[in-house]
């Protein structure tokens, strides 16, 4: 109902520089993930004030299913940084989560 509203945007961030699809890519939530990766106007490689983007978030969380979503997307970058010089790749690499390293390799 809120993305039906024309004074709602899905990329506004909030004081963390978290956007709304970077808030369910962070926490597992595939359908909404989903439907905001369907919007035109979602910033998809938006980074938190950390650098984190969505993808990075995923693949640190191990949530395979939303990796996999992210990277069907060409707009997706997989090798973005953090402020720490971390990527999705090397998130999910520490933490020994093989199926979704396999998915960004």
């Amino acid at each position: 109902m809120l993305l039906d509203r024309e004074d709602v945007s899905p990329s506004t961030a909030d004081e963390g520089g978290r956007t709304p699809l970077l808030w369910a890519a962070g926490n597992g939530h595939e359908d909404v993930v989903k439907m905001l990766l369907e919007l035109e106007d979602v910033t998809p490689n938006a980074a938190d004030k950390n650098g984190r983007t969505p993808l990075s978030w995923a693949a640190g969380k191990r949530y395979e299913g939303i990796v996999a979503m992210l990277l069907e997307r060409e707009d997706i970058g997989p090798n973005i940084p953090d402020k720490y010089g971390q990527t999705a790749l090397s998130w999910a690499a520490e933490r020994q989560y093989t199926r979704i390293v396999d998915l960004l390799l």
